[in-house]
């Protein structure tokens, strides 16, 4: 019997590793295929639901990587290009979030006339966590996708800034707080740092992660409050932008870069998920740090 419970201790660090090389795996095969079997306005579809999926859930920011990432394959498209198509793709990632969190949102739905119950008052502090990022989102939206459509240099230095930012916060801040401790106070804090989101570069969830972990959350802690909070503010950003979109834009390589978006998305919320629980944030801050090196390494370049 003991020569079997070891046995069984071994085998769960194997299952847990695989349960995070596994998403790894098929994302990489997932990008071979876009680069190599894939061309024209379904390459970029599908490209940029790769990096919709992976940057939304981790804290490396999609909407950079949305700008940057063309510029580095010189991709041209007058529709694929907009920001229009880039929230269809957080629809994407929006039904990502849904799958692992539906039972969490109802619950918090059913209890919302219990704003003394924790879960009744878990939705009101998400609905203040909302608010500033959605006035900054009305008031400054189209200005910001006008002025950082070409900002290379100030996305690499976004980049890094953050990245430092959430070494601090990850490295010095103690790990004591669980969602049950959460406060008003926290949830406006950690709004606030939502709505700075709107900078390419930042990352909305590198920055609620940010401040999270800053106040004190876990990592698992901060991931799952900064995924709760992303569904809202994703589904409002969608209803306002695709409500105009024209019949005709519909394609094919349309609803490839959503489900794209949406495969690699629930593979990317899961991973976090499990990678959080015994795991930093330091390789994502690497990343970021190398990233804006590339990204003014391209610019010099060219």
């Amino acid at each position: 019997m003991a020569q079997t419970s070891l046995e069984q201790t071994d085998l769960s660090p194997r299952r847990e590793a695989l349960q995070l090389w596994i998403p790894l795996g098929i994302v990489l095969f997932l990008t071979v295929v876009t680069a190599f079997f894939l061309t024209g306005q379904y390459q970029i579809a599908a490209g940029k639901g790769i990096v919709q999926g992976l940057g939304e859930p981790l804290p490396i920011s999609s909407s950079a990587h949305l700008i940057v990432v063309p510029w580095f394959f010189d991709w041209h498209d007058p529709f694929f290009q907009t920001q229009t198509f880039d929230v269809a793709l957080h629809m994407g990632t929006l039904i990502a979030l849904l799958l692992f969190f539906w039972r969490d949102w109802l619950n918090l739905v059913l209890h919302m006339h219990q704003p003394r119950s924790q879960q009744g008052q878990m939705f009101w502090f998400i609905v203040l966590a909302s608010i500033p990022a959605g006035i900054v989102g009305l008031l400054l939206d189209s200005l910001a996708e006008e002025y950082f459509i070409d900002k290379y240099l100030v996305i690499a230095a976004t980049m890094s800034i953050m990245g430092v930012v959430l070494y601090i916060a990850d490295r010095f801040a103690p790990r004591r707080y669980e969602l049950t401790n959460l406060t008003w106070k926290h949830a406006l804090l950690v709004g606030c740092a939502q709505a700075l989101a709107l900078v390419p570069g930042v990352s909305r969830s590198g920055s609620t992660m940010t401040m999270g972990r800053a106040l004190g959350f876990t990592r698992e802690t901060a991931a799952r409050f900064s995924f709760l909070m992303a569904i809202p503010i994703t589904f409002g950003a969608g209803v306002l932008k695709l409500r105009d979109i024209d019949s005709s834009q519909l394609t094919a390589p349309f609803w490839l870069g959503i489900s794209v978006s949406f495969v690699v998305g629930a593979l990317a919320v899961g991973f976090l998920l499990r990678y959080v629980r015994t795991n930093s944030f330091l390789p994502f801050i690497i990343y970021r740090l190398i990233l804006a090196a590339v990204i003014v390494a391209v610019y010099v370049a060219r």
